[in-house]
């Protein structure tokens, strides 16, 4: 188990990617804090669950990214356990589709504030424990899309650019506290959130454009999050990693 005895702090656990994240780490022997903007009965017997079939342990975290003062007061709750966090996966996000001259600066404000503010001031709070202990990993969930400019998501792709541009920095600033920071850029991945925001005719193309010929699954993402997170990586910082299938 290559997280046995961490602790990591993974947000988005309800769906999608985080959601297999949750369920790797679990399987991996982590501890982990798992943030959501809600807390239902889905999520809860799905974490149960998987406590029972891993035998490791998972805090249910609820916040809401739009909310400033909420994500303070979860921060410092997990703080507060006194668990040393060896982990932390920003991968809470949200998307819009549009031209960019129909891109209100309300929207620009709207996905910047979940994919970029708030991931800011949530790291700032659970850097605190990771600078105290001398160790840790971090891993920004970008986008592919942050680095190929894909039309229609001038909003979005300037978040997730914005998303990897600070994992650089950090990586260099944090390097003295022997805390490494990387993002990964995935491609097209298997989710709800890809579906409800791509058109199948838009799927179908870039798949035909793509090496492997077919999109990710959230395992495939989830696995490259598992060994950033783990001792096998223990030289790599300050990276992008694309998991793309070839795009």
């Amino acid at each position: 188990m290559l997280l046995k005895s961490r602790t990591a702090v993974v947000t988005g656990c309800n769906r999608g990617i985080g959601k297999k994240i949750l369920e790797v780490f679990s399987d991996n022997g982590a501890t982990v804090f798992a943030c959501v903007r809600n807390i239902d009965e889905e999520f809860t017997l799905f974490t149960n669950e998987l406590m029972k079939k891993f035998k490791n342990k998972i805090i249910p975290i609820q916040f809401d990214l739009n909310d400033e003062n909420k994500i303070k007061e979860a921060a410092n709750n997990i703080l507060k356990s006194n668990k040393p966090i060896d982990i932390l996966v920003n991968n809470a996000a949200t998307i819009n589709t549009a031209i960019f001259q129909m891109t209100s600066l309300k929207k620009l404000k709207e996905i910047f504030e979940v994919n970029f503010f708030s991931q800011t001031i949530f790291t700032q709070y659970i850097l605190k424990s990771m600078i105290k202990n001398k160790k840790g990993s971090i891993v920004y969930i970008s986008s592919s899309s942050a680095l190929d400019g894909n039309v229609g998501r001038s909003a979005y792709s300037s978040a997730k650019a914005a998303v990897i541009s600070q994992a650089k920095v950090l990586s260099r600033e944090l390097g003295v506290h022997n805390i490494r920071v990387n993002s990964i850029a995935p491609g097209l991945t298997n989710t709800d959130m890809m579906k409800e925001n791509h058109q199948k005719e838009i799927v179908n193309d870039v798949v035909s454009r793509t090496s492997l010929g077919r999109i990710a699954n959230p395992e495939e993402i989830a696995n490259v999050v598992l060994l950033l997170s783990s001792d096998l990586t223990s030289y790599i910082t300050g990276q992008t990693i694309r998991v793309d299938g070839g795009m």
